[in-house]
């Protein structure tokens, strides 16, 4: 088994408190109403929100994928950082275990922030995973990231 290490950084106009609590602590209230055509539902399977708990993400109609599984490792509200990682679904396939995510909302002095990202693919036996499957997750994720920024934008008063 290999692990390949991607990281990303994103800067946002949105303040890290309410894109912490609009992507992680609230997505799955939030993501699917904002972007239902994408995902119909998020379903907490174990836990209650917290490190150890299992949400289902089930994905819109016309969709490659019906679903994903996350485990959340880590959540740390006061320092706006979540771990977690995917167990279950489509996009694992027979190439990789898992995928560690860790996501950093760092604040900064203008009230913005720096969505800081780090992905872990782990490897199946020999496989490697290609630098065009990691491109298409990651602007996934950053895809999202903007929906949710510009959402939030438009409407200040959401997790204000």
């Amino acid at each position: 088994m290999g692990v390949k290490t991607i990281t990303h950084e994103l800067k946002s106009q949105v303040s890290a408190p309410r894109m912490f609590q609009a992507l992680i602590i609230d997505s799955h209230n939030f993501i699917p109403k904002l972007m239902p055509q994408g995902i119909k539902s998020v379903d907490l399977l174990q836990g209650d929100g917290g490190a150890g708990t299992i949400k289902q993400i089930n994905f819109g109609e016309g969709t490659q994928s019906k679903y994903m599984k996350h485990r959340i490792d880590i959540l740390d509200k006061e320092n706006y950082i979540c771990k977690y990682t995917l167990i279950e679904g489509a996009m694992l396939g027979d190439k990789l275990e898992s995928i560690v995510y860790e996501v950093k909302f760092e604040p900064s002095s203008d009230g913005k922030c720096t969505i800081k990202s780090t992905s872990e693919y782990h490897t199946s036996r020999d496989f490697e995973i290609s630098e065009e499957e990691i491109k298409i997750g990651k602007e996934r994720a950053m895809g999202m990231y903007k929906v949710v920024e510009r959402y939030l934008s438009e409407n200040p008063a959401i997790y204000a």
